[in-house]
């Protein structure tokens, strides 16, 4: 693939941020949280931090701002994504795109890791993994942190329907109140929306094709993984001794283990 342009590159993140904003409200007071959990939580003021489906970078460079002595590995399979990545923030300081897909074995060793990660973090990326494979990501990232070392998880977890159906919907409602607040004419661009623009622009087709070829989206829909007892479950499954939401505004939470030992 040609090499792409940084600044059209940064325009098309940009354009990624504004559409992700609108249909998560709260994007950067979870990004703020998750990153004073890493800062107040990782045990020192270099820590290695495991971006987890990072996309281009979004969350990463965040944390890295904040934190400029951390070692970033951001972790992606999407070819595209990480394409926009490389090319818009690839001369930046502790910062490595890995790609790396979560639904392989061994894809904690092959980050090549210098040291047991002190934290690994995502949002709104890991509850597209199938069930079976969102276990068999938490029990090797277990492999890849340190004693003591955080996941910190920043998605939409559904909570027991059947137990507390009421609070169920009001968190939903949350959500979606507060979407309209902010955006009362609606999203100017949607997901699918995004794709389709980036699909269509000449430089960036063929990676765009070869995202395709790949099937990532394909098991997303009916996976069990946007609930949280499935997290919570295969996170004990996997060894670590603590988990809990750290952060919540309805069904939008973060998610916190901390890896036994």
């Amino acid at each position: 693939m040609p090499d792409l342009d940084p600044k059209v590159a940064q325009g098309w993140i940009r354009r990624w941020d504004r559409q992700q904003q609108e249909y998560l409200p709260d994007r950067e007071d979870r990004f703020t949280a998750l990153i004073d959990a890493v800062e107040e939580g990782a045990g020192g003021p270099d820590p290695l931090v495991l971006d987890l489906g990072s996309g281009p970078g979004s969350l990463s460079v965040r944390l890295l701002d904040r934190i400029p002595a951390a070692t970033v590995v951001a972790v992606d399979a999407d070819p595209l994504l990480l394409a926009l990545g490389r090319a818009a923030y690839g001369d930046r300081a502790g910062l490595r795109f890995a790609d790396c897909d979560l639904r392989t074995p061994g894809w904690a060793a092959a980050l090549g890791l210098s040291r047991p990660a002190d934290a690994a973090v995502s949002t709104t990326a890991l509850h597209w993994l199938p069930g079976p494979a969102l276990r068999a990501m938490y029990a090797e990232l277990a492999t890849a942190l340190r004693p003591g070392g955080l996941l910190l998880d920043g998605d939409h977890f559904k909570g027991d329907e059947s137990a507390c159906p009421v609070i169920e919907k009001l968190g939903e409602a949350l959500i979606i109140r507060e979407e309209q607040r902010r955006f009362p004419q609606g999203h100017r661009e949607t997901w699918t929306g995004w794709w389709e623009a980036v699909a269509a622009d000449p430089g960036l087709a063929g990676l765009a094709a070869r995202r395709e070829r790949l099937r990532l989206d394909s098991e997303h829909h009916g996976s069990p993984s946007g609930w949280l007892a499935t997290h919570v479950e295969a996170l004990h499954a996997a060894g670590f001794s603590e988990v809990g939401t750290l952060w919540q505004r309805g069904h939008n939470r973060i998610l916190c283990g901390v890896r036994g030992g």
